[in-house]
């Protein structure tokens, strides 16, 4: 097996139990875990076929760690919203949060 087909394995791997868990969970929390393992699985895949096609090039490294950092970003805020949603209401569910439309 080559390199290549294995990390892109691992990325569409972690890429589809990320759509699993984002689709199928009501709390806020695991959605958000759902994402960030999907925002993973696509800079697994990102990395490999740069590092595939343009191995003296480290550009695409330098890209995963501003997508890493908005990962943070966005787990930042989300875990905001849970929390401020959780001391307001007393739940994270996303069934009950039909409310908050503005």
């Amino acid at each position: 097996m080559t390199p290549l087909l294995a990390a892109l394995l691992v990325g569409a791997a972690l890429f589809g139990i990320g759509l699993y868990g984002a689709l199928s969970q009501t709390n806020l929390v695991m959605i958000m875990m759902g994402v960030e393992l999907m925002l993973g699985g696509a800079m697994v895949n990102l990395v490999a076929f740069w590092r595939h096609l343009h191995p003296e090039v480290y550009a695409g490294q330098m890209f995963v760690l501003i997508v890493m950092t908005v990962m943070a970003l966005e787990a930042a805020v989300g875990f905001g919203v849970a929390i401020a949603r959780f001391r307001a209401k007393g739940s994270v569910e996303m069934e009950e949060a039909a409310e908050l439309r503005g």
